[in-house]
């Protein structure tokens, strides 16, 4: 059931979705706002951007085109009033962003958007049970390590985190509590690239290694427990105010992060002024399945603008009691 919205876009003609009659009708809390979203400049964070950003135009708010940037930027500029939100706050992951942007004083921050997101180490199956390889402090062993190698230095190649992103600083922790800072070389830019080629060596049979996140399309096409496994790591290490904290779940394995939520993070004034974008996103929940499987589109080629546009019209045509119950109480909210 849960991907019902995807045979709206494979069987139905597409409609863009308008409010215009709704707000001729009666003067929405949103009338006469103009608010500024942000997003990462990861593209597959734009579907669940463009789900928000139609909720506010349902509730009569005139929404910008959402801006691409970096994290940080984001963060600080939602902090100054010069952006009104953000769709894909990573808690924990993002803690010290927050903290450095003003934190509690300068933002507001939503329910759980998005639930269950995991990150960490894999590598691929027929290499894990050959090698008997579970954890990535096995890769010590120069020897373990070499065959991750991929560009002929002897070490192993990790795909990881882009700069700026907040997972990148936990690789770099990890690699020198782990002792693998001269077997291991985290190899950084950009993802997409990195990963295409990642990829590539694993269909060429080649060992891989790499680090990747939920939702996202990666784990759709390296499938843990079929391709890939995920390696556990020798014990909690996380950089910073994080440095105690145990990212054991509850199963008992310890894959080194912690499950994140995304939240909707909004100018605190905004929020305080008004109360119906402040309930709505408080009350905003996408299945992180959805999510996946739009990446997953995304990765086979219906990528453009348009198509994400599209992506997100067919969700909220599949869901429309949910997206209309999310209108009705963030309009109760203001009155």
């Amino acid at each position: 059931m849960q991907y019902t919205w995807k045979k709206a876009l494979i069987t139905g003609t597409l409609v863009s979705l308008s409010w215009s009659s709704l707000v001729q009708a009666e003067k929405l809390p949103g009338t006469g706002i103009t608010v500024q979203p942000l997003q990462s400049t990861v593209a597959e964070e734009t579907f669940q951007t463009l789900i928000v950003n139609k909720a506010m135009e349902a509730l009569g708010y005139k929404v910008l085109p959402t801006k691409e940037v970096d994290y940080n930027v984001g963060y600080t500029s939602i902090a100054n009033g010069d952006a009104t939100y953000l769709a894909v706050g990573w808690f924990p992951l993002h803690e010290a962003k927050y903290k450095q942007a003003g934190g509690d004083n300068k933002f507001f921050v939503g329910g759980q958007y998005i639930s269950n997101a995991a990150q960490g180490y894999l590598i691929d199956k027929k290499t894990a049970q050959q090698y008997n390889i579970t954890n990535i402090g096995q890769l010590k062993d120069p020897k373990l390590a070499k065959l991750f190698d991929a560009n002929g230095d002897g070490k192993a190649d990790l795909t990881g985190c882009n700069p700026g992103w907040g997972c990148e600083g936990v690789i770099e922790h990890q690699l020198d509590a782990f002792g693998l800072r001269n077997t291991v070389t985290h190899n950084q830019g950009n993802y997409a690239a990195i990963i295409a080629d990642t990829i590539s060596r694993y269909k060429n049979g080649d060992p891989i290694l790499y680090y990747t996140w939920t939702p996202y399309w990666v784990s759709g096409v390296l499938v843990p427990g079929k391709d890939v496994i995920w390696l556990q790591v020798p014990f909690s290490a996380l950089p910073g105010a994080r440095q105690n904290v145990d990212t054991t779940l509850p199963n008992g394995k310890n894959y080194g992060f912690q499950m994140n939520s995304m939240k909707i993070v909004a100018n605190k004034k905004f929020a305080q002024e008004n109360p119906a974008a402040t309930k709505l996103f408080e009350i905003m929940k996408l299945n992180i399945n959805d999510v996946s499987s739009e990446n997953m589109m995304m990765s086979q080629g219906k990528n453009s603008p348009a198509d994400i546009e599209n992506h997100a019209n067919s969700w909220i045509k599949a869901h429309q009691m949910l997206f209309d119950s999310w209108i009705k109480q963030a309009k109760e909210a203001a009155e």
